[in-house]
């Protein structure tokens, strides 16, 4: 199972908002470069970048500091936020970046999806938020009638390939990952799905291995140092040697 730092960033630094709250914001750092740097120099095996000016906007407010992230890095990188153009996503792949992730688009415009699929298959990935089971939209502003899994079984259809889950309710918080959620998700897909939210100790990252998700992201907790990257990657390595051997596969 992949460990997967993440980075958001808003006005240029790197905050972390709790359960999605813009107005409920925490500054880590004002150097993106370094901090992606910093994860990458602990054993990261690849970065997870969420715009939110861009989720906010519908447009991409980060791209020239995304970029300089992956020209630096040697890790792949995968973007979020606001990407709900073709032009978006050939953007980001055009400036190195190996994942590109959809979420409102999914629920507006599935056609992009079926398009963007087609175009760059495994590069594109769909992020399912969900409040209560059912999906938010627009920097997770808006919650849909759309259920997580209904939205998973619609993308499958489409041609996606893969899956970010995230627990709205629990981004940020330093409580738990939705295991209940996750694992009813798991039981109605064969793709692979990555866990966001929630995740504050080894323990819960040895249980999300335990259900099957190919990768978990951790925000708040490292930057608060209730998980130290490197100690969380050899407690998983421990017990399951090869859990992290398969992580970099031409960025896929």
């Amino acid at each position: 199972m992949e460990v997967i730092p993440s980075i958001d960033l808003k006005g240029g630094r790197c905050v972390r908002l709790y359960q999605g709250d813009y107005a409920k914001e925490t500054v880590f750092s004002n150097d993106p470069v370094g901090t992606a740097q910093r994860w990458e120099s602990l054993g990261a095996l690849r970065l997870h970048v969420v715009d939110l000016d861009g989720a906010a906007s519908g447009e991409p407010q980060h791209l020239t500091v995304i970029a300089r992230i992956a020209a630096t890095l040697r890790i792949p990188v995968q973007v979020g936020g606001g990407i709900r153009q073709m032009e978006m996503i050939e953007q980001y792949v055009k400036a190195g970046i190996k994942r590109v992730v959809l979420g409102t688009a999914a629920v507006e415009n599935p056609k992009l999806v079926e398009e963007a699929c087609l175009a760059f298959g495994d590069a594109i990935v769909l992020g399912v938020d969900a409040r209560d089971s059912f999906v938010a939209v627009r920097g997770w502003q808006d919650k849909t009638a759309v259920s997580a899994a209904d939205l998973i079984k619609q993308m499958e259809a489409l041609g996606a390939r893969r899956f970010i889950y995230t627990d709205i309710a629990r981004d940020g918080t330093l409580t738990e990952p939705n295991f209940q959620a996750i694992a009813g998700l798991m039981a109605k897909t064969r793709s692979p799905i990555i866990a966001s939210g929630g995740v504050t100790s080894i323990d819960h990252l040895r249980r999300l291995r335990q259900l099957g998700v190919e990768g978990a992201i951790i925000g708040r907790a490292l930057y608060t140092g209730d998980i130290r990257l490197d100690k969380a990657l050899a407690a998983l390595e421990e017990k399951a040697p090869h859990s992290q051997n398969q992580a970099i596969k031409d960025g896929g």
